[in-house]
């Protein structure tokens, strides 16, 4: 079985950005995931694994960043993982991941 590590990026928008779909034959712990907002003014956003939030609406002041994950998460193979904003190119996302196929 090989193991990889794995960073992905993303900037999310309004419709939800996807930044990660696990791959084929493929389990991926997920050990981190930080927002950050790029912008002025303070900024919500949403991560959703399949249907399922790991956070709603959560705010980001100006400038600031937010760690995601207190602890690891497993996806399974075809399990996506998508970024929604409350503006367009407001929040980049970085995904780091541990991928077994």
């Amino acid at each position: 079985m090989a193991s990889v590590f794995k960073n992905y990026t993303v900037e999310a928008t309004t419709g939800g950005a996807t930044l990660y779909t696990v791959p084929a034959s493929t389990t991926s712990v997920i050990i981190g995931l930080n927002l950050a907002n790029k912008t002025g003014s303070a900024v919500t956003a949403s991560v959703q694994l399949g249907t399922v939030y790991l956070i709603k609406d959560a705010s980001i002041p100006a400038g600031s960043a937010l760690s995601v994950l207190d602890g690891k998460i497993v996806g399974e193979t075809a399990d996506v993982l998508t970024v929604t904003a409350s503006a367009n190119t407001a929040v980049d996302a970085i995904l780091s991941t541990l991928e077994q196929s």
